[in-house]
Order: C-alpha cells, then sequence, then structure tokens
C-alpha cells in the first residue's frame, strides 16, 4: 500500500539520520505489544491530525527553510514515545495535503510534488507526522528555554565568579599589603633591634675605649716618666762623657806637647850616653795608645772610666819618661859642659905656650835624623808665596763678611726679609745646576749674572735685587762662593759627573765677576787646604779639635767625621777645582784668557809632588785630579806632562807606599793601575760626564 511504503521510507530516513545512528535499546518490547499492534493495524488518521492540520502546517510553511534543517531522528523519537503527544478528539480528518511532511530535508523538489500530491490514507501516518512535528516543536521550545536558562546560569555563574575573584583580589592585596606591612614592621623591629644592639655594642667600645684610653694614658705618663728619666741619665752620661772625652783630648794635646819635647831632645844626641832612639820609640808608643783611646772612645760615643784612667797612666809614664831624658840630658850637658872647661883650659894653656890664636869652634848641633835625606828632596810646608796667595784670598774672604756684618745682624724684620731673599736668590740657581739640558743651564747663568749686575731677578715669587741693600752685593757674593763650594762638597761628591755643569757656571761668573772667583777660591782653601796645597802643622796651645778642622774635618760635639765621608767631601772639591781650572763659559769672550786656567793646575800638581805625601789623602786627591784633568793637562803640557807622570810612577809611589798602612791601600792602588794603564796606553781618557757640543745644542 502507498501508506505502508511511505512509513518504511520515513524509517529508513529516520535510520539514516544522526539519531537512528544511535544504538538503541533491544528490549524495547518488553515495555508492551501495543507497538506491533498498531504498526500492524490499518492507518488512519489520528484524533490530532486535525490540530496539527491547523497549528503545525502553516507553522512549518512558515519556517520552511527551518523544517528542511531539522533532523529526522525526531520522527523516530516521537514513534517511540507516543505518549508525549496530547490527545484530543478525531476532528482532524481533513488534513492538507498541501503540506506533506518529508522525512528527510535532503530530498529535491520532485520528491517533495510527489508528497504533496499523495492522498494521506493511513491515519497512523499522519498521527505521527503531527507527534514529530509536535515533539520538534516542544524539543525546540525546551532547547531554546533551557539554553536561555543555560545562558542565565552560566551568566549569573560568571557574574559569580567574577564578583568571587574580585573579592578574591581585594582579600588577595588586602593579605598582600598586611603581609608587606608585617614583614616591614619585623624588617623595622629588625632593624631597631639592630640599632639597639649596635648602640649598646657602641657604648660598650666606649667604654672599653675609655678604659683602654685610660690604660694606655697611664702607660704612656708611666713611659714620658721613664724616657724623660733615661733622657736625663743619657744627657748626664754624655755630660759626663764629654767632660772625659774633653779631660782625654787634654791629655792628649799634653802627651802631642810632651812627644814635642821628646823630639826636641834630639840636638842633645850626641851628649847623651843612653840611646834616645829608645825612649823616642815609647813616646811613640804612648802617643798612638793615647790616640786609640780617643779613637776608641769617639767611636762608642761615651769614654768609660778606665779608658781616662788608662790615658792618664799613659800621659804619667810619659812624663816620667821625659823627665828620665831631662834628667839624663842635664847629666849629659853637665859632663860636656866640664869637659869643655877642661878642654878649653887645656887649649887656653897651649895657647898660652904656643902664643899663637886658636879658633874656638863650638860643635855645631846635628840635625840629621832618620828623615833628614827625605827633608833635603822634599819639603814639609808649602812655598811662602803660596802661602801669601793663600792669605790674602782669606784676608779677602773675612773683609767681605765684616762688610755686610749690618745686614747679618740686623733685627728690623724688613732688613732680614731681604737678607732672606737675597740668598735664596743667589743659592736655589746653583742648586738647580745638574747634567740638564745647555739651555737651562743658559738661563740658571743669566739669573745668577743679572743679579750680580744689580738687575731685579724672580725669586719665590717676588723680585729681588742687590740694590734693595747697599750691603745686598757683597752678602750675595760671598753666599753664591759659599754655595758653589758645597755643591762641590756634596752634589759631586756623590755625583762626579755633576762637577762640570757646575764648574763652567761657575767659570762664567768668574770670568764676569773676579770678586766671586777669587771668594770660591777662599772657601774652597778654607774647607779642602790640599787644594792650595797646604798641610797645617800643630802649634802649641792649639786646641785637637781646632787642629782637626784646619786640616779639613768637620767635628760635632767632639766626634770627628769618619775617614770615608772627609775622604769624599775632599774629592768631591779636588774635581769641581779640576772642572773649573779647564773649563770656560761657551757664550763669553774667547779673546780673554781663562781667570784661573791649567797653568794653576800645573802649578797644583807640582807642588803637591814637592811636598811629603799624606797617607791615604794624597792618593785620593791625585787620583780624582788626574782622572777629571789629566786629559785637559796632556793636551796642554804634551811631553812635560808624561814625564811629570813617570816621576809620579818611580819616585813618588814609593813614598806614598812607604806611609800607606795596609788598611788604607785602596786609594793607592787606583791611583797606580790608573796611572799604569794611561802610560800603557800613551792617553788619559777623557773625563765622564765631560761637556761636548751635542750638550750645548740640546
Amino acid at each position: 500500500m502507498p501508506s505502508e511504503g511511505r512509513c518504511w521510507e520515513t524509517l529508513q530516513a529516520l535510520r539514516s539520520s544522526d539519531k537512528g545512528r544511535l544504538c538503541y535499546y533491544r528490549d524495547w518490547l518488553l515495555r508492551g505489544e501495543d507497538v506491533l499492534e498498531e504498526c500492524m493495524s490499518l492507518p488512519k488518521l489520528s484524533s490530532y491530525s486535525g490540530w496539527v492540520v491547523e497549528h503545525v502546517l502553516p507553522h512549518m510553511q512558515e519556517n520552511q527553510p527551518v523544517s528542511e534543517t531539522l533532523p529526522s531522528s525526531a520522527s523516530a523519537s516521537a514513534l517511540d514515545q507516543p505518549s508525549f503527544v496530547p490527545k484530543s478528539p478525531d476532528t482532524s480528518s481533513a488534513f492538507s495535503p498541501a503540506s506533506p511532511a518529508t522525512p528527510d530535508g535532503t530530498k529535491g523538489k520532485d520528491e517533495s510534488q510527489h508528497t504533496e500530491s499523495m492522498v494521506l490514507q493511513s491515519s497512523r501516518g499522519i498521527k505521527v507526522e503531527g507527534c514529530i512535528r509536535m515533539y520538534e516543536l516542544a524539543h525546540r521550545m525546551k532547547g531554546a528555554e533551557g539554553l536561555r536558562q543555560w545562558q542565565e546560569e552560566q551568566e549569573r555563574k560568571v557574574r559569580a565568579l567574577s564578583e568571587m575573584a574580585s573579592e578574591q583580589l581585594k582579600r588577595f592585596d588586602e593579605w598582600k599589603e598586611l603581609k608587606q606591612h608585617k614583614e616591614y614592621q619585623d624588617l623595622r623591629e629588625v632593624m631597631e633591634k639592630s640599632s639597639r644592639e649596635a648602640l649598646g655594642h657602641q657604648e660598650k667600645l666606649k667604654a672599653e675605649h675609655r678604659h683602654r684610653a685610660k690604660i694606655l694614658n697611664l702607660k704612656l705618663r708611666e713611659a714620658e716618666q721613664q724616657r724623660v728619666k733615661q733622657a736625663e741619665l743619657e744627657r748626664l752620661r754624655k755630660e759626663e762623657g764629654q767632660v772625659r772625652l774633653r779631660a782625654l783630648y787634654a791629655l792628649q794635646e799634653e802627651m802631642l806637647q810632651l812627644s814635642q819635647q821628646l823630639d826636641a831632645s834630639e840636638q842633645h844626641k850626641g851628649l847623651l850616653k843612653v840611646d834616645l832612639a829608645a825612649f823616642q820609640t815609647r813616646g811613640n808608643q804612648l802617643c798612638s795608645l793615647i790616640s786609640g783611646i780617643i779613637r776608641a772612645s769617639s767611636e762608642s760615643g761615651c769614654p768609660t772610666a778606665e779608658s781616662q784612667a788608662e790615658a792618664e797612666r799613659a800621659l804619667q809614664e810619659m812624663r816620667d819618661l821625659l823627665m828620665n831624658l831631662g834628667q839624663e840630658i842635664t847629666r849629659a850637658c853637665e859632663d860636656k859642659r866640664r869637659q869643655d872647661e877642661e878642654e878649653a883650659q887645656v887649649k887656653l894653656q897651649e895657647a898660652q905656650m904656643q902664643q899663637g890664636p886658636e879658633a874656638h869652634k863650638e860643635p855645631p848641633a846635628t840635625s840629621q835624623g832618620p828623615g833628614g835625606k827625605q827633608n833635603e828632596d822634599l819639603q814639609v810646608k808649602v812655598q811662602d808665596i803660596t802661602m801669601q796667595w793663600y792669605q790674602q784670598l782669606q784676608d779677602a774672604s773675612m773683609q767681605c763678611v765684616l762688610t755686610f756684618e749690618g745686614l747679618t745682624n740686623s733685627k728690623d724684620s724688613q732688613a732680614k726679609k731681604i737678607k732672606m731673599d737675597l740668598q735664596k736668590a743667589a743659592t736655589i740657581p746653583v742648586s738647580q745646576i745638574s747634567t740638564i739640558a745647555g739651555s737651562k743651564l743658559k738661563e740658571i747663568f743669566d739669573k745668577i749674572h743679572s743679579l750680580l749686575s744689580g738687575k731685579p731677578v724672580q725669586s719665590g715669587g717676588r723680585s729681588v735685587s742687590v740694590t734693595l741693600n747697599p750691603q745686598g752685593l757683597d752678602f750675595v757674593q760671598y753666599k753664591l762662593a759659599e754655595k758653589f763650594v758645597k755643591q762641590g762638597e756634596e752634589e759631586v761628591a756623590s755625583h762626579h759627573e755633576a762637577a762640570f755643569p757646575i764648574a763652567v757656571v761657575a767659570s762664567g761668573i768668574w770670568e764676569l765677576h773676579p770678586r766671586v772667583g777669587d771668594l770660591i777660591l777662599a772657601h774652597l782653601h778654607k774647607k779642602c787646604p790640599y787644594s792650595v796645597p797646604f798641610y797645617p802643622t800643630f802649634k802649641e796651645g792649639m786646641a785637637l779639635e781646632d787642629y782637626q778642622r784646619m786640616l779639613g774635618y768637620q767635628v760635632k760635639d767632639s766626634k770627628v767625621e769618619q775617614q770615608d765621608n772627609f775622604l769624599k767631601r775632599m774629592s768631591g772639591m779636588i774635581r769641581l777645582y779640576a772642572a773649573i781650572i779647564q773649563l770656560r763659559w761657551p757664550y763669553g769672550n774667547r779673546q780673554e784668557i781663562h781667570p784661573h786656567g791649567l797653568n794653576h793646575g800645573w802649578r797644583w800638581l807640582a807642588q803637591i809632588l814637592n811636598m811629603e805625601p799624606l797617607s791615604d789623602v794624597t792618593a785620593t786627591l791625585l787620583f780624582d785630579f788626574l782622572e777629571v784633568c789629566g786629559n785637559a793637562l796632556m793636551k796642554q803640557y804634551q811631553v812635560q806632562f808624561w814625564k811629570m807622570l813617570i816621576l809620579i810612577k818611580e819616585d813618588y809611589f814609593p813614598r806614598i807606599e812607604a806611609i800607606t798602612s795596609s788598611g788604607q791601600m785602596g786609594s793607592f792602588i787606583r791611583l797606580k793601575q790608573f796611572l799604569e794603564k794611561c802610560l800603557q796606553h800613551k792617553d788619559i781618557p777623557v773625563p765622564k760626564g765631560f761637556l761636548t757640543s751635542s750638550f750645548w745644542r740640546s
């Protein structure tokens, strides 16, 4: 039948739909057999067909696109659940064929037309179709309502979650703020606690510091008291030592006087029956003994009572020795006098008998001693003309000092200021002389020359001139000469190359201002008498310290400087002198002769070779002089100079070696090796640090 075919098509369409492919329960038959019975019965219109035609079909026509897209599975659900369709009277028998139900929305227009043309003959199909439509409508309404409720529920949940999140965020912020506040409070408490602990520790440290300071002050007070006590004891010890040292010097002075008296008894040697050499030997031993005591006391710094007692015993022995010698000389003189008287009487008688005149001759007093032969060859004293020149320079220096005495002893503050400014202006440029460039050396020379010429110069940021005081020029000349010699004593002694730049400036100033040169010589001769050459002699009544100062030694607090330091200073001054006599200021007048040239160096060398050598001193000074000035003397005097070197080697070396002890052979060996090398090579090398033409171009 057509209705049955349509039903099966509907079922087939439902089976092919999404819901038809779902799994269904197999026990649906247990719910009743009325389903099968209804399927097996003839189809007929339902009592609800009219309602479907009136209510469902118009709505389906209006929403045709929607109905086409609805799944056909709803029909199957309606078939499975017929109880959901409400029952109504059978008044829907006139169902409009214009809107038949199509199980499958995907069918074409041909199928729709075929369906519309069909005659609804089965009331069961119409009922099922109505149920499907009603179910779909109810399902849509229910779905829409559920969706709306779900949306509302979700919105409520979202709002609730948003509110809850907001509340939680507020709580989190409050909790975070509370935590930060708590951490801040904890940190503040920790800091306050640390501050309290630090303050407590600081107070404790302050208390400990005060306690330690108190203890330290007590210790310092005790140490100061102990230091004052020790200083007082040291002062007393030094005073006692100085008293003893002065006593030792007095004993040595008396010992030297007694020794001179002992040497003076040499003239009575022919009268004495005893050996005078034994007295002299013992006297020399006693002099050496007391000299050793004084030397040991000077090194230790404090003579002991035992040393003084030993020196007194030696002096007493010397007195006894001299007294015994005096007694022997007195007896010998008495014997000689009686003998002479007897001989005179005999001769007088013979003369009277012979009546002839006889010349009375007294036996001459011989002065030949162990050193007699050497005294005929060499002299000890300097030549008279040299001594007069030396004395004139010293007198000129003393006269210069007296000239500016008013400036140096002035109490006026302005005069004192002028004196200090002039002294700085004169000495500071000399202190700046070293192995610098020639241009810098010329600036220093011009500054010194301007100062001596009366021009204002800058010193210490102020303008200084010798015209500020009538005695200013004398003062500056004296201080300048003194500073040149002091540079030789200190700077040249330590750095031998510095002799040449200092010497060339001094030579240039000497040439333009001769009085400065005379003052330089006066200072040099006073500090280094060997530059004359001059060997001071010990005079009767002279203090030993004064004699040592005359020899060039520095004596401070009755202490004589060490021999090495003494030789070093003498060497520096001799090197400066040797450099001055051979150098000239390159920017000066070449037509004029050197104010103190090489002829004075030749004179110095000849005179020192004509004098007896001094142990350790002569060898040192000869080496320094020849090393600095030997090349210039060789070029100037040529053959005569080489003859003098041979004379030194053959005749003078043995004399130096004879008086040089084993501990002082260093300077002698150095001089000997230098001369032997020069004689071997027949040349004397240019001294190290000599100013060449390249120096002045720098």
